[in-house]
This record gives C-alpha cells, structure tokens and sequence, in this order.
C-alpha cells in the first residue's frame, strides 16, 4: 500500500475561487517538494531565511509556486507577507509538513461564504500516515464558548495556524501575525484582537487537513520555550496589568524552559509596551471562562 506520505505526482489542482494557500517555511526543502504540490489552490510559499537551498529547489520543481523569499526569518509575520501577497478573499495556511484535504478548501471557502462575521474557520486535523485525531481537535470540539447559531461550529478564542483558512479583510484589519511574538503561539494575540473587533472563530470539524511532523521539528523543551515567551509578549500586549503578572508568575512556576521563554521575552518587552492595548471586558470574560 502507497503511503499518503508519498511524494504525489503532480497535477494542476482544482483550485476554489478566492483562495489561495500561503505557506510559511525554514529549512524543510524535502518536507516542502513533498507537501506543496498537493495544494488544490495557488501556493505562496514564503521562506523564512533558509540556507538549504529550498528557494532553489522550489522554484526548479514547481515553478507554479510564488515564492517570496525573505532575508532572515521574521516568524509568523512572514504569513502575513504572504497573505499581503495573495490578495484573495481568503487565505488557507498550512505548514511545510502539512496540507488540506481534497476538496476542503473550497468546502472551508463555502463556510465562510455562508458566514459573514466567521473570520477564521479552524479545521479538523488528521495526524500521521494513520490519521490520529489531533488531541487538540476535542478540546476545540468541546469549547466551553458553545455553538451560537450564527456559527457553524464551536466558538473559539484561538486556532491552529495549520489548520486555519482567514478571511482576508478581517485578517489584515487587524495587522495579521505580528514582528513582535512571532512563533509559536503566534495565535493568540491574532485571536484576541478578532475578539476585540467583533469577528468570529470557529471549529469546523467537516473540513479537513492532514499532518505528517516534520523529522526536523525543535525538541520539546525549546518548544516550551518558546511558547511561554509567545504567551508573555502577547499578555503584555493585550491584558490588564494583573493578568500579565499572573502569567509570568505561571512561567516562573512551571519550568526551567518556560523560565528561559521569560527571559527571552525581555528584549521585545519595549516594543509590546508600545502596541499595548487592553482588550475588551467581554473578551477578558471569555478568556476567564475558558481559563476555568
């Protein structure tokens, strides 16, 4: 039996209208060559300062790729270059190390279409050669936010930026991924200030993307690394003075690599001070629901 693994043969894809599928990379020239033709919609693949030669071998292989290289790598931010780019009315993310399953980008498209306050619709996602569900995918199902009926979905304050397809204007109107927490846990910031704004997210598990992690991901504890230094500059930037303080007291807390997340915040502290805004009391009371 042929692995889904597989390198696929490429094909012109059936590509839905409005969409476009920005990928953001760094190094995963291999991942990407293997991944990036199964993209049934246009592909904007922006890399993050690589030095495999994946620029290169992209524009060799599938010269129907855009490819936006950048000088040095700037995070998250660089899906909002590439959203910035594309120009359709939305955008499907995905990682070098995964993809969206046939015909779900115009499914999650038609979703959105029918929604017009959903600004990022979060997809199921399927995990490995054997399709394990993501152990985040019930926690999201499961969201004490409910299902209003004007969602299709579970409300949700976060997403998974692999899985997600946004509505551009939305998106943009609120600055997109920042320069400042950059990655991991870029989404939360970007989740608060769709909150703030009267925008809607929503899980929708009849769309579908598939995830095979890369051989070359960071290892566990400079993953926690980064994640609590992600979620310090996004509470400085966003949250009362209290909250902010609680969560560097739970880095403080939890771990020798959380701690070094904290220290490693300090030097961006100056420019999240200066893109502080407090967000709403509505949305500081989902966050407690969902903290509880």
């Amino acid at each position: 039996m042929t692995s889904t693994w597989a390198r696929p043969r490429h094909r012109p894809p059936a590509s839905p209208d409005g969409v476009t599928v920005v990928v953001m990379s760094r190094d995963r020239r291999e991942d990407l060559l293997a991944t990036l033709p199964r993209h049934e919609a246009p592909v904007v693949l922006v890399d993050n300062g690589s030095t495999d030669g994946t620029v290169d071998a992209v524009r060799a292989a599938l010269p129907e790729v855009t490819v936006l290289p950048l000088a040095e790598n700037v995070g998250a931010r660089a899906r909002t270059i590439g959203a910035g780019h594309a120009g359709t009315e939305f955008v499907a993310f995905a990682d070098d190390d995964s993809w969206w399953a046939p015909g779900d980008l115009a499914r999650a498209a038609a979703v959105l279409r029918a929604h017009p306050r959903l600004a990022v619709l979060n997809a199921r996602v399927l995990v490995g050669p054997e399709e394990r569900l993501d152990p985040l995918c019930p926690v999201l199902a499961a969201s004490p936010l409910g299902t209003p009926p004007h969602l299709p979905g579970p409300r949700l304050l976060g997403f998974i930026g692999c899985a997600a397809m946004v509505r551009l204007d939305a998106f943009l109107a609120v600055g997109g991924f920042d320069p400042v927490v950059r990655f991991p846990g870029e989404e939360e910031r970007l989740s608060l200030d769709l909150a703030a704004a009267g925008w809607d997210i929503a899980y929708v598990d009849s769309v579908t993307v598939h995830h095979h992690p890369s051989t070359r991901r960071h290892d566990a504890a400079a993953r926690r690394a980064a994640i609590s230094r992600s979620k310090v500059l996004t509470a400085v930037m966003r949250l009362p003075a209290r909250d902010v303080a609680r969560t560097v007291a739970a880095a403080v807390r939890a771990g020798a690599p959380e701690r070094r997340g904290l220290r490693r915040a300090l030097p961006d502290l100056p420019a999240a001070l200066r893109r502080r805004r407090v967000v709403p009391g509505s949305v500081l009371a989902d966050l407690r629901l969902l903290a509880r």
